[in-house]
């Protein structure tokens, strides 16, 4: 008996490591973004709700980034989240705005330069509102 299964647990073990792979963001959203986006607390965009995320994906990638990373509407800055890095919360945004029907890329390096640069500019227009 025990040698009819060593194929399988060969394969099992083979395949094992690539199923704790997960897509860029989607670990974030799990530790980070689920808590609200799951369940739509304080309005947030429901994870895959193609009609919540439709506006918010037609601002652009840069754009959504950027302010939620700041905050925005109800949504605290980092998604709450003080160590939450630009790369990090890009990637989670993208995730989540892919599982709603966007088909945003892991941001590249010139996207990074261009939501830091609004992100900047959402702050300091923040900052002239106070």
């Amino acid at each position: 008996m025990k040698s009819f299964f060593r194929p399988f647990i060969l394969v099992a073990s083979f395949l094992s490591p690539f199923a704790a792979l997960a897509e860029p963001g989607e670990n974030t959203y799990k530790q980070v973004c689920a808590a609200c986006h799951g369940a739509g607390v304080l309005k947030a965009p429901k994870f895959g709700d193609k009609a919540q995320w439709a506006p918010l994906i037609a601002e652009g990638q840069v754009t959504l980034t950027a302010h939620a990373y700041v905050g925005v509407r109800g949504m605290p800055a980092k998604g709450g989240n003080p160590n939450l890095t630009v790369e990090g919360f890009s990637d989670a945004v993208a995730y989540m705005a892919n599982k709603a029907g966007g088909n945003w890329k892991s941001p590249d390096a010139k996207t990074l330069a261009a939501i830091n640069k609004e992100i900047e500019s959402r702050k300091a227009g923040l900052n002239k509102k106070q």
